[in-house]
């Protein structure tokens, strides 16, 4: 199963989605390969940090360019391949939507990260007439936990796309997803049960997607 995140837009928090899904799936006991196509290198150098811990194993794989063929070989071989691509269109992006099972494209709750939505819904569009298979879901990323903000009602309320399913489960702005980030963690495997629960709820519902 090959799962890319990607987004038109930086700062969203796709390598903290990359890497946490990656060690939710590894805890769980399947053989998981992380694939850093973002030339900033973040899950690679977080794999890097991770091998000092002793946690649970994750292979990484740097690639860069057309990555569709790698990510085709690594689907054999791997039980979960993720993919943590730029935060723009690029060659990255285009050529991994054409071998992927799974799409999730983070936003956070903000007017900006909406507007480049349509961009992600057309290049998801486009790969499907070459990968029918795929499948596409958005979340919203880095919400605020004070609940006197609407940010997040205000979101889901204008979120309307075609052919992107907007997941229910949402990541909030926690400090403990840094802090883990910093020393190769998940936040699974830090003392914060509600950033643990976003996560695990966010991998159920993801699984419940490709399944259907």
């Amino acid at each position: 199963m090959i799962i890319l995140i990607g987004s038109e837009k930086g700062g969203v928090g796709k390598s903290t989605l990359a890497t946490n899904l990656s060690a939710f799936f590894a805890i769980q006991g399947k053989d998981v390969i992380l694939v850093d196509a973002d030339r900033q290198s973040t899950s690679a150098n977080w794999i890097q940090d991770r091998i000092e811990t002793k946690k649970t194993k994750i292979d990484c794989v740097r690639q860069y360019d057309n990555i569709k063929s790698t990510l085709q070989s690594l689907d054999g071989r791997y039980d979960i391949v993720i993919v943590d691509c730029q935060g723009r269109d690029s060659k990255e992006l285009r050529t991994g939507l054409l071998a992927a099972d799974l799409v999730i494209a983070p936003f956070r709750p903000s007017q900006w990260d909406l507007d480049t939505l349509p961009t992600m819904v057309e290049l998801i569009s486009s790969a499907k007439d070459l990968n029918p298979k795929l499948k596409a879901c958005a979340i919203l990323t880095m919400s605020p936990t004070n609940h006197n903000i609407n940010e997040l009602e205000l979101a889901r309320s204008v979120f309307k796309f075609d052919n992107l399913v907007l997941l229910q489960s949402v990541t909030c702005d926690r400090k403990v997803y840094r802090d883990a980030a910093s020393i190769g963690l998940s936040v699974l495997e830090m003392d914060n049960e509600k950033a643990s629960f976003e996560i695990s709820e966010i991998a159920t519902e993801i699984i419940t997607i490709i399944n259907s």
